[in-house]
């Protein structure tokens, strides 16, 4: 099968990362993929140059412009795919233009953002011929405020793309590099820093947490809020508490370095990081905004928090940070949660099976 995957920009977000997995995983599997860009040189490009299938970019050089698709309809007639699968918010812009473009191939967009959608994503939906969604809260606000059909929609989860082995063992020497203690609760967000991921709030309530814990927040990613973050971490006087370790191209080793799992963003449907951390035996505390609940059992594996509480946010903490044998109950769950259902091979033999049915028909 001949496999179109189109995407604005291999930033370093978890949209993009799934992108490059499946190229992968498509092209092992046999399949004919390309993975199409509207901008050159993102951070996961040079990844995608080892792998064993097609990267192609429409500008010639950056323009910085997420929306600019220059020949983008030449571009994918010339390709002349069975299948398109859209990723990213720009690309599903595009995907009714493309549908309409090609009609015999299978267009599909795909629904993996909390953030209200533009126009002409809406327009895609409608257009498209299938959609699909990374989590059934993001199903249930297509067919709920977009009124687009259920049967047109299947929700593929994320797939974990960070996983080491079960009984690995802790990561001493990066929590001695960071000043860490033995008996230091690392609490570690792993995102993209950006407004909407909120590492603003996280250090708020982590400066509000009683002075007699012993507690230190890594905060792994690059973008435009970092500046203004370390800014506030400084302000607050918590400078040594407060790590900022920039972009991670394999967070595995933090995983097994830290303790927590902290998430406060505002936009998201399913992320990766919870999944990830969840698999490397992290409680998660969380706040409840689409597609987070799905991440983890909340009360079992993890805490959900009413959305910018930020008092029940520090409350579990700190009850995590306290009590050992809750954080072991949690790990435990969590583990097997992620285990069960974001297996790599489980999403992307659903993802293949959906591919075959919408090519047949």
């Amino acid at each position: 099968m001949k496999i179109l995957i189109v995407q604005d920009y291999l930033r370093s977000g978890g949209t993009e990362r799934q992108s490059v997995f499946m190229a992968t995983m498509f092209a092992q599997a046999g399949h004919e993929v390309t993975l199409l860009t509207f901008r050159p040189r993102g951070i996961l490009e040079l990844a995608g140059e080892q792998q064993p299938f097609a990267c192609r970019s429409l500008q010639s050089f950056d323009t910085h412009f997420d929306w600019f698709a220059p020949g983008l309809l030449k571009a994918v007639e010339e390709a002349a795919p069975q299948l398109v699968l859209c990723m990213g918010r720009m690309a599903n812009c595009y995907a009714g233009f493309i549908q309409q473009r090609l009609p015999q191939a299978a267009v599909i967009c795909t629904m993996r953002t909390g953030k209200p959608l533009p126009y002409l994503f809406v327009r895609s939906l409608q257009r498209c011929r299938h959609i699909v969604a990374n989590s059934h809260v993001a199903k249930r606000v297509l067919t709920d405020q977009h009124n687009i059909p259920a049967h047109q929609i299947t929700v593929i989860h994320n797939s974990v793309l960070c996983s080491t082995e079960a009984n690995a063992p802790r990561n001493q020497a990066l929590r001695r590099l960071h000043q860490a203690n033995p008996t230091t609760m690392v609490l570690l967000n792993v995102a993209m820093f950006r407004p909407e991921k909120n590492q603003r709030e996280l250090i708020e309530i982590c400066a509000k947490l009683p002075g007699y814990l012993d507690w230190q927040l890594w905060l792994a990613g690059e973008g435009p809020a970092r500046k203004q973050c370390a800014r506030l971490a400084h302000d607050l006087g918590l400078g040594s508490r407060v790590k900022f370790l920039g972009y991670q191209s394999n967070p595995a080793p933090l995983y097994l370095a830290a303790d927590l799992a902290v998430l406060a963003s505002q936009s998201e449907s399913l992320p990766n990081f919870l999944i990830e951390a969840q698999l490397h035996g992290l409680p998660t505390v969380a706040y409840d905004i689409v597609g987070v609940g799905e991440c983890f059992v909340p009360d079992r594996s993890g805490y959900l928090i009413a959305n910018h509480h930020q008092t029940g946010f520090g409350a579990a903490l700190e009850r995590l940070i306290r009590e050992p044998a809750l954080r072991h109950r949690f790990a435990e769950q969590g583990r097997r949660h992620a285990q069960a259902n974001f297996a790599p091979t489980h999403q992307v033999q659903a993802h293949l099976n959906l591919f075959r049915e919408l090519t047949q028909t």
